[in-house]
């Protein structure tokens, strides 16, 4: 009897080891596709970043990365579908530091905290704001647009990726510095608005070089600035606002990649590491290189000091030059 108590408990405690063991391996990250959630539509700089990284990220990650993209309310629909998220790394946000994260808080009341309630991974890229007009525009520069409008008492408007972003700020920005009314007219992405200006519904358009280098390559707009304190390595011809008179210079758009706030540290670390990779891997630098996107890869300390620096120069010139979202 004791013999066979004893064979028993040496069976129940093989039976529990191999369950534990089995149960360990299935739940050892990753095992199963990584949703990569993109806050704009098909076609815009974060978009076509995230499809750069989906493309290159199984050399590192034995899961794929599978893109998805949740248009609306100016980003806050997406990046709260991935606060909302289990966090367990299954769901990410791409383009963290996107307008609505840096700029949006300072203008009205978030129905989450993008720095509490989202950990910042890694910084990919960031996107210049660049300022252009139609091919068949009468204006040649951004000063003698802004001089018609103050002759003519007319406003300017404009297409911009979203209502409060990057593209929006700089614009109006702009518009405070030199005294002219700009009318922004905002999309569901940087696609959507380039797209406006290209059928000539607007006089003007703000895209990221991504989103404008092609129709500026096919004669479709002609480049009149970028909106950075020095000009874009990416197309160094462009001159800066601050170049032709316009005291207007802006972080442009932070591309970066987050999880919701309680994702375990050692898959954040996992994350981390394997978007460095990406960054150093010689395929993804040349489709950046020919998305006219910088690789400019921060890890998650560095990055989420950026953000915070970014959040506060944002809102001084907010403050500044007294912008309001009507």
């Amino acid at each position: 009897m004791k013999r066979i108590l004893v064979n028993s408990f040496v069976i129940a405690m093989l039976a529990a080891l191999l369950v534990t063991g089995a149960a360990l391996a299935q739940d050892k990250y990753p095992s199963k596709p990584v949703s990569g959630i993109v806050p704009a539509s098909a076609g815009g700089s974060t978009d076509l970043m995230s499809r750069a990284l989906e493309k290159v990220w199984p050399k590192y990650s034995p899961q794929p990365l599978v893109v998805v993209n949740k248009p609306g309310g100016a980003g806050v629909v997406a990046t709260e579908f991935v606060v909302r998220s289990k966090p367990d790394g299954y769901t990410l946000y791409l383009g963290y530091g996107s307008g609505h994260d840096i700029v949006m808080p300072h203008l009205q009341k978030m129905p989450y905290d993008p720095y509490k309630d989202l950990i910042p991974i890694a910084r990919v890229s960031v996107h210049s704001v660049v300022v252009v007009t139609g091919a068949k525009s009468e204006f040649n520069s951004l000063p003698g647009m802004i001089a018609w409008a103050k002759k003519e008492n007319k406003p300017i408007t404009t297409s911009v990726s979203m209502k409060a972003g990057a593209q929006d700020i700089t614009i109006t920005a702009i518009a405070k510095a030199a005294g002219v009314n700009i009318v922004t007219v905002p999309f569901a992405g940087g696609a959507d608005a380039v797209t406006a200006l290209a059928g000539g519904h607007v006089m003007l358009g703000a895209g990221h070089p991504s989103e404008v280098a092609p129709h500026i390559k096919a004669g479709r707009f002609k480049p009149l600035a970028i909106a950075l304190p020095e000009r874009d390595p990416s197309m160094p011809d462009i001159p800066t606002l601050k170049e032709q008179g316009i005291n207007v210079s802006t972080w442009g758009s932070v591309k970066g990649v987050g999880a919701p706030a309680g994702t375990p540290k050692e898959v954040v670390e996992y994350l981390e590491a394997t978007l460095r990779k990406i960054c150093e891997d010689p395929e993804f630098k040349k489709t950046m290189a020919d998305l006219n996107q910088p690789v400019m890869y921060l890890n998650g300390a560095d990055f989420a000091k950026f953000l915070q620096e970014a959040h506060a120069d944002y809102g001084k010139l907010i403050k500044d030059l007294n912008i309001t979202i009507q």
